[in-house]
C-alpha cells in the first residue's frame, strides 16, 4: 500500500471561514441550551412521580402505622392488649355435668 496516495473519501478541503464557524458555534450553544431544558423538564418530571408515589404508598400504609402505632404503645404500658379493643381474659375452666346429662 503506498502510503503517499490520498484515499478520495478523506479529502482534505478548505478550512471553514469565519461564517461557518459562527454557525457552528452558534448552533452548537443552541443544541446545549435545548439539552440542559430537556433535562430540567425530565428532572421535574421525574421529580413529580416520586412525590406522587411516595403520596399513594403513604396513603396506603396509614392503617398499619396506626396499628403499629397501637401495638407499641401498648407494649410501653406492658399491656399487650388486642388492637381491636376486645378484651381477652385467660384462663381455665372445668364443666360440671349432671350426672343425667352425661353420656354413657
Amino acid at each position: 500500500m503506498d502510503s503517499t496516495r490520498h484515499n478520495p473519501q478523506f479529502r482534505q478541503g478548505t478550512p471553514p471561514g469565519p461564517l461557518a464557524k459562527l454557525a457552528a458555534f452558534v448552533l452548537s450553544a443552541a443544541f446545549m441550551v435545548l439539552a440542559f431544558m430537556f433535562s430540567l423538564v425530565a428532572l421535574a418530571v421525574v421529580a413529580v412521580l416520586g412525590v406522587a408515589l411516595g403520596g399513594w404508598l403513604w396513603w396506603k400504609t396509614r392503617t398499619l402505622r396506626k396499628q403499629m402505632q397501637q401495638m407499641r404503645e401498648a407494649q410501653q404500658t406492658g399491656f399487650d392488649q388486642p388492637t381491636r379493643g376486645d378484651q381477652v381474659i385467660e384462663g381455665e375452666f372445668i364443666r360440671e355435668v349432671p350426672p343425667d346429662q352425661r353420656l354413657p
